[in-house]
């Protein structure tokens, strides 16, 4: 069988799970819809969370992007890396104890103020679809080259299959087709890496083959290195970024983490506030396995490129390059008429005629290393993976602010629970419905968009949280003022530097020069003070939410969780 073939049946299988696990955990009830009915063990919750948090970022475009950054790409693994371990410590137990379906629910009681529920509404709503963007701009990515249809077909086609087990399963159906999606896309990313290992280095661990030497003996990143160097970028192992930059940008990613909705949501679903802890840490092994790789797969696909188009000529380019062509994302403009390719840097004196878009990295490198066609397809199916289960967890979020915390706590508090349930599913078909819009006309490549979307989280959740879970000082006047005050000024500065004036997103313009990915950390330390100086002059919060507060944090009782609220 054929690439395209392969394709076919690795995806058709992996969907055939999905719908059949959809199926099969269908929700009864709005428990079920929003929190899975709160009794999912903890292995089974780590696994989902993995799979919610390996989204089209992690698989296909971290690697793409520390292909391209080399040693800048390095603050998306410690960002998304060391934000799950601020998620185990400072928030996971704490609004698990609390008992909740949302984020915007905790913020609307803690806060005493629909006003606030509202707010957090709102960024959610803002948050998730940001994020969903790069989702649903990967999946057209996928289908876009391997089933040879164009983007906005594909995106279509991922539509109806997330429109299908989100609207029917709701949290618990996506939490059992995450468990699937974990096992597909975990494989599907390490067996074309070890496969490259054992090409490249000789070694089957892709992490040992990293640090390794090639057949010469020579090491791979010096060897990467002076690649880099002939071709005139910047040597792979060194970076370009300022070191305050790189801080506030892997703050910003620690701080989104946590501050992240899809994320958080998952830990309403385990029935003991101590199951919350043991999935955090089921997760980093999970994830883990899949972080400690990209970096190597990253190398080999740096290596690879270099090695298959730098001065080939271009009537005889390998049958990957024609693929990927096709699909617009890498062109070759021949500027000096040689008819050969020059990939080159910027200190180079010969002009560059190749652009690849860094999201095609990783779908491309077995191709490029000429690895057999169950392996290509096996990576579009992880891909469309990764992809759909994040997406299914964003339009949950956005599904249950609308239905949970707007209509039911705020506009209709009499609603029954039949109409609500189906106002959930009307609001995440809706949802799917512009989420399908943004990947057809998405707002930059995947690891970009999330980084917005974290900066946005960062910048308006993380801060009201915290303050809710370890102050009792704070005012809803003081969360609404910080919330605002963050997300604004973070969504402000993305679409200045992004959309508004994209010429001018250079170090020199920047705000003490970091960049609009990492913005979102000055969004959070706004949002902090503009909340605390707000609720030193505003009158204190009732006294019975001293006792909330206290409840939340005080460990009597830590082993159970009280009931999710309705």
């Amino acid at each position: 069988m054929n690439v395209r073939a392969w394709t076919f049946v690795m995806v058709g299988l992996s969907f055939a799970l999905y719908i059949g696990i959809a199926v099969w955990s269908r929700a009864g009830s709005t428990r079920e819809f929003y929190v899975a009915g709160g009794g999912v063990s903890p292995l089974a919750n780590g696994m989902a969370t993995a799979a919610d948090w390996m989204s089209a970022a992690p698989f296909i475009s971290m690697a793409g992007l520390i292909s391209f950054m080399g040693y800048d790409g390095s603050v998306y693994l410690m960002g998304w890396t060391g934000g799950y371990v601020l998620l185990a410590l400072l928030l996971a137990p704490y609004l698990r104890k609390f008992g909740a379906y949302t984020v915007p629910d905790f913020v609307g009681d803690r806060y005493y103020s629909q006003t606030a529920r509202v707010v957090a509404v709102v960024c959610a709503i803002f948050v998730s679809f940001t994020y969903v963007a790069g989702q649903m701009r990967g999946v057209g990515i996928v289908f876009g080259r391997f089933l040879e249809v164009d983007v906005t077909t594909g995106v279509f086609i991922g539509m109806g299959i997330v429109f299908f087990y989100a609207v029917l399963g709701g949290m618990k159906g996506i939490t059992y087709t995450q468990v699937a999606q974990y096992c597909v896309l975990i494989f599907a990313f390490m067996v074309p890496a070890i496969f490259l290992s054992l090409m490249i280095a000789g070694t089957p661990i892709p992490q040992l083959g990293f640090g390794g030497t090639d057949a010469g003996g020579v090491g791979l990143l010096e060897r990467l290195d002076g690649l880099h160097r002939e071709l005139g970028f910047a040597p792979y192992t060194d970076g370009t970024k300022s070191t305050l930059d790189v801080f506030f940008i892997t703050a910003a990613l620690m701080v989104g983490t946590a501050g992240l909705p899809h994320v958080i949501i998952r830990f309403y679903t385990v029935p003991r506030v101590r199951d919350a802890r043991i999935s955090v840490g089921w997760a980093l092994i999970f994830i883990a396995v899949l972080y400690t790789t990209a970096p190597a797969v990253a190398v080999f696909a740096r290596t690879n490129l270099l090695h298959s188009v730098t001065d080939t000529p271009y009537a005889e380019v390998p049958a990957w390059f024609s693929n990927w062509e096709a699909t617009g994302l890498l062109t070759f403009e021949d500027l000096n008429g040689d008819g050969r390719i020059q990939y080159t840097g910027p200190a180079s004196s010969t002009p560059n005629e190749l652009q690849v878009d860094r999201d095609i990295m990783v779908l491309a490198n077995p191709e490029i290393a000429e690895l057999p066609d169950w392996v290509i397809g096996l990576v579009a199916a992880g891909g469309l993976a990764a992809a759909l289960s994040t997406a299914a967890g964003l339009l949950l979020v956005v599904s249950s602010s609308v239905s949970h915390d707007l209509l039911k706590r705020a506009l209709y508090p009499t609603i029954s629970e039949r109409g609500e349930l189906i106002a959930a599913r009307v609001a995440a078909g809706v949802a799917v419905l512009f989420a399908g819009y943004l990947g057809i006309d998405p707002p930059g490549f995947v690891g970009e968009v999330v980084a917005f979307a974290f900066g946005l989280a960062a910048s308006s959740f993380f801060p009201a949280i915290i303050l809710g879970i370890f102050t009792k000082r704070t005012t809803r006047e003081g969360a609404v003022a910080g919330m605002l005050t963050g997300i604004l000024f973070t969504a402000a500065y993305i679409v200045r530097f992004k959309f508004v004036s994209p010429e001018l997103n250079t170090p020199e313009h920047w705000l003490l020069g970091i960049s609009p990915e990492g913005i979102g950390t000055v969004g959070m330390l706004l949002n902090f003070a503009v909340a605390l100086g707000v609720s030193a002059v505003t009158p204190r919060p009732p006294s019975a939410i001293g006792y909330m507060v206290d409840r939340i944090r005080v460990p009597k009782g830590a082993g159970e969780a009280h009931e999710i609220q309705a």
